[in-house]
């Protein structure tokens, strides 16, 4: 059965994202849309309410982003949050200037009239907000009201409750509007009447019909990776069609210990999937010989990726359709009013094989975001090890051996690298951690062992903790477990006789190291 989302229209915020989590933990649906969508494709996703992003931009500026004025007259609630407030009272018959003194950071506003987002609230109540704006509203709209006041803002939040458009000028999406989430469900229940029956099973269901629409009686194949993601897009192909899907999994090498066997055992001989193994190390290590340049090397593994997937699908008979774990992230990045940002990875996958091989793309977890993707695993009672499992660059090791990748250092790595989950593990931080590894350096140093001068690798422990991989902060890991980690990996693994801890935080720093 379709729903109908709140559509939140893209002004380049940098909060637009969390604006979509803040709705969809509400258990609301939402799609993010950029604010230049045409008035009747809006029209056509019959939106129960429209929510108007904040951005960089000022609404008198010459090209500042605009919305068609119809937004307002679609018989729905829009709610228009910072440079959105601005904009709908712009077009509406306001006025906006810039402000004599801007407001950043903490602020306080005091309710005048508890509807909208404010219902929550007491007329007199004085209430903790997020300010981030240069200009602000000095005149409203006619038929508006001013609902709150801050010290800086005669209008920080309005209301046209005839018509159910209200504009707020601070951030209830951020953590640090505390009762901001409180706010969102009293405009999106409370006035504009959204159904709260998003769930993980609910979705499942919907996914399983539209992946049987789409594939019909024909068959799929899928990269599978063994990581969350394509994990779950899997399991949920497999739901829908059964054996008629086939999966890939492809050993490049650059694989963690033991990392093939574990994949094999969990889902070809526990979950039941057709999953096809692949041993190509031989060939990826061979045209990774003496690469030490960190573009060249992902290029190369990308390539030769396609090259053994493409070979190793055309074994595979009527395959007309290929599944892969996008998630929403990746898509809103695609659809942003600022368009795609820089370029600071190039990770492979397998983009570019549906044009090569005349395939239809299948992306049932699209729509999702990372934290949706394991509530949706486990809906589906898939093993909790798969679905907590940290992530996994696809170019694997060769991200964590900077330098030339040669099969010792990589052979020394799996072993370091295994040693530190384990211990990680048994000091009960796994799950708890965003991603824990090793990487090794291409130095080595003088080291002591018994009467003896070693002359060896040197490895650093990276530990992050993050909520999606965009921002992180090292790990503040116990000193006893990294000191009974070092003296693991330096009496256990030869070839290695230094342990150092990453203590970088991203950004400056990324979380691989390549």
């Amino acid at each position: 059965m379709a729903r109908s989302p709140v559509i939140i229209l893209d002004f380049g915020s940098q909060y637009t994202q969390l604006i979509a989590r803040r709705v969809r933990e509400l258990q609301i649906f939402c799609e993010i849309q950029p604010c230049t969508m045409a008035l009747p494709a809006l029209r056509a996703l019959q939106p129960a309410a429209v929510i108007l992003s904040g951005g960089p931009a000022s609404v008198f500026a010459d090209g500042s982003p605009t919305v068609d004025k119809g937004v307002f007259e679609l018989g729905v609630p829009v709610l228009g949050i910072c440079y959105g407030m601005q904009l709908t009272c712009h077009l509406l018959g306001g006025r906006v200037e810039e402000a004599g003194e801007r407001e950043y950071g903490p602020a306080q506003i005091d309710v005048h009239k508890a509807v909208g987002l404010l219902a929550p609230f007491a007329k007199g109540d004085v209430v903790d907000v997020l300010m981030s704006h240069g200009d602000r509203v000095t005149a409203i709209p006619p038929g508006f009201e001013v609902v709150a006041t801050s010290g800086n803002s005669p209008f920080a939040a309005v209301a046209d409750e005839q018509r159910r458009i209200y504009g707020v000028q601070f951030h209830p999406e951020v953590v640090h509007t505390p009762r901001g989430v409180e706010m969102l469900r009293s405009f999106l229940v409370d006035t504009a009447g959204v159904v709260a029956d998003w769930t993980p099973g609910n979705f499942v269901e919907q996914a399983v019909a539209a992946i049987q629409q789409q594939v019909g009686d024909g068959s799929a194949i899928c990269g599978l990776s063994g990581g969350v993601d394509s994990s779950v897009a899997a399991m949920l192909v497999h739901k829908a069609i059964g054996d008629r899907l086939t999966c890939i999994f492809v050993d490049n090498g650059l694989l963690r210990k033991d990392e093939g066997k574990k994949v094999m055992e969990m889902f070809a001989d526990n979950l039941h999937l057709k999953v096809v193994h692949v041993d190509a190390s031989d060939e990826f290590l061979s045209a990774l010989e003496g690469v030490s340049d960190p573009e060249v090397k992902r290029k190369t593994i990308g390539r030769i990726f396609i090259d053994v997937f493409d070979r190793e699908a055309k074994k595979i008979t009527g395959a007309k359709h290929l599944v892969q774990g996008t998630l929403y992230p990746d898509v809103i990045e695609s659809v942003s009013f600022k368009g795609p940002s820089a370029v600071i990875k190039s990770h492979h996958n397998v983009g570019g094989l549906p044009e090569r091989m005349n395939l239809s793309l299948v992306e049932p977890l699209r729509l999702l975001f990372k934290d949706e993707v394991r509530e949706v695993g486990k809906a589906m009672g898939m093993p909790h090890d798969v679905l907590l499992r940290q992530p996994f660059p696809g170019p694997g090791l060769a991200v964590r051996c900077p330098g030339a990748i040669e099969r010792e250092k990589l052979d020394i790595l799996r072993e370091v690298d295994a040693i530190f989950e384990q211990e990680i593990r048994a000091a009960g931080l796994y799950e708890k951690i965003w991603q824990s590894f090793a990487v090794i350096l291409p130095v080595k140093t003088v080291g002591v062992m018994g009467d003896g001068r070693t002359y060896e690798y040197a490895v650093a422990l990276r530990a992050v903790t993050s909520r999606d991989g965009m921002t992180a902060d090292w790990a503040r890991i116990d000193y006893d477990v990294l000191a009974k980690t070092s003296t693991r990996i330096i009496n256990e693994v030869r070839g290695c006789n230094r342990v150092c801890y990453d203590i970088s935080s991203k950004p400056p720093a990324t979380i691989e190291w390549e």
